[in-house]
């Protein structure tokens, strides 16, 4: 039986523009397919900050100078991302894997993922997404629509939405039957399409961001993954980054990682959420283990020759 992969994808393998990241996915392709190579089954992940901000400034700015067309609600903005990114990964690996003979679907699935209306998050949204406004502009969106603004670093006003843990997906039958068939399968996007649940089978999106690490670790738990791993810039986890007594980790048990944690090594935003998806899922599995590395050294951490490898003790 093939062991099965749950992959993370960071911004840094997808694109600000629909052409840049066209040319980025081919080396993002590459690497998927070298696991697929190596005899794993390959689940993807992906964020879509940059994307979704994209389509949502395009229809905001569009609705507000004379273009014509609706203001596009949050959760439709999520959905066209997934679409169009999944769109590209599909063809690249599509493209690889036949490029190297290898006879395996690719399949991008739109997900919704499942949070609780109850969540925290909710009272306080802090993830900016679309443009920037004036004040005035700003107040009278709120006047109009209740949306919350923020002033963000003196550029002006932004809206900021709830960014609320993941619950459950919906479409995870469908991606486990997509699995059992080996496929490699493109889901979660951006965190998944954030719904509420009003009761079994009506799903209600909502204006939010899911953490795509935090969505990855939720999928490789349901999926019974053998290995969570997290794709970013850096090769491996550092405590004391940037420091001149940086030090990479080349492995780490969860009480490890929790302490590095209260001792603040881990940025929010960056590095933690990171961190905390590892422990989630390492804790919660029987043998699963999880990875943190860079796009390019995929292929070498799995064979144990770098990356950090997240284990239970």
């Amino acid at each position: 039986m093939s062991k099965r992969l749950v992959i993370a994808l960071g911004g840094n393998a997808l694109g600000k523009t629909p052409q840049e990241q066209l040319d980025l996915v081919k080396g993002t392709a590459s690497t998927i397919v070298d696991l697929v190579e190596e005899g794993y089954d390959v689940v993807i992940g992906h964020g879509n900050g940059p994307q979704v901000g994209m389509v949502n400034l395009a229809f905001e700015y569009s609705a507000n100078n004379g273009g014509g067309t609706p203001a596009m609600p949050f959760p439709e903005c999520g959905a066209m991302t997934q679409g169009y990114i999944g769109y590209h990964l599909q063809q690249a690996v599509e493209r690889e894997l036949a490029r190297r003979g290898l006879n395996r679907p690719c399949a991008a699935v739109v997900t919704q993922v499942v949070v609780d209306k109850n969540d925290d998050a909710f009272q306080k949204p802090t993830k900016p997404v679309g443009m920037f406004y004036s004040k005035e502009d700003a107040d009278r969106i709120v006047a109009e629509t209740g949306y919350t603004f923020v002033e963000d670093a003196g550029r002006g006003y932004r809206r900021v939405v709830p960014s609320p843990i993941p619950v459950k997906i919906v479409e995870l039958p469908i991606v486990e039957q997509l699995v059992g068939l080996h496929s490699v399968v493109i889901t979660v996007g951006g965190g998944g399409i954030p719904v509420v649940e009003n009761g079994p089978g009506d799903y209600e999106g909502v204006a939010a961001v899911i953490d795509k690490d935090r969505a990855s670790a939720k999928l490789a738990l349901d999926l019974n993954a053998d290995m969570l791993v997290i794709l970013t810039a850096v090769e491996k986890v550092s405590i004391n980054f940037n420091k001149p007594d940086q030090m990479d980790l080349d492995r780490m048990t969860i009480a490890q990682a929790r302490e590095y944690i209260q001792q603040g090594h881990f940025a929010p935003g960056s590095m933690l959420p990171k961190v905390e998806s590892c422990i989630s899922f390492v804790e919660n599995t029987t043998g699963g283990t999880a990875l943190i590395t860079s796009l390019d050294k995929a292929r070498e951490a799995l064979q144990g020759k770098t990356g950090t490898l997240l284990v239970k003790e």
